[in-house]
C-alpha cells in the first residue's frame, strides 16, 4: 500500500505515538542514550515537514545502534520500535514495524495492540492492516 502523502504524514505520526508509549523501557535501562527519542522526535520532525527524509533516515539508524547495544529485549523492542518510526519516512510499511516492536516491548502487548488499532483512522487502519484493522 503506498499512502497518499496526508496518510503517509499521518503513519509516521502514529509510529512515533506507538514508539513514544514504549520508550520508557529503553530509558530505564539507558537513561543517558537519548538516540531513540531523538528518532521519534525525527519522524515528528518530518512529518510536520520541518526535517529531510534523509536525516529522519540517520536518526533511524542510530536509534537501531542504540537497539544492538541494549541487553534487555524490552529496552530492544523500544528502540527500534523508535528506529521504525523514524524510518517511516522513508518507507510507510516502517509504520507497522514500529507498532509491532512497541507492542513487542510492552508488558501487556495485546493491550498496546488494542491502543495502536483505536488510535488511527478505520479507513486507513484497514487498507495498513487488512480486514482484522489490528497489528498483530
Amino acid at each position: 500500500m503506498r499512502p497518499d502523502p496526508d496518510e503517509h504524514r499521518l503513519l509516521a505520526v502514529w509510529a512515533a505515538d506507538c514508539a513514544e508509549r514504549a520508550l520508557p523501557r529503553f530509558e530505564a535501562e539507558r537513561p543517558d542514550d537519548n538516540r531513540p527519542r531523538a528518532a521519534i522526535g525525527a519522524a515528528r520532525a518530518w512529518a510536520r515537514g520541518n526535517l529531510a527524509m534523509v536525516e529522519a533516515r540517520k536518526a533511524a539508524f542510530a536509534a537501531h545502534a542504540a537497539a544492538r547495544e541494549s541487553p534487555g529485549p524490552a529496552a530492544v523492542a523500544a528502540a527500534r520500535s523508535a528506529g521504525h518510526a523514524a524510518a517511516t519516512a522513508h518507507v510507510p510499511a516502517h509504520a507497522t514495524h514500529a507498532a509491532g516492536y512497541a507492542a513487542k516491548s510492552a508488558e501487556d502487548p495485546a493491550a498496546e495492540r488494542e491502543w495502536q488499532g483505536s488510535h488511527l483512522p478505520e479507513d486507513l487502519r484497514l487498507r495498513v492492516f487488512g480486514e482484522t484493522g489490528t497489528t498483530s
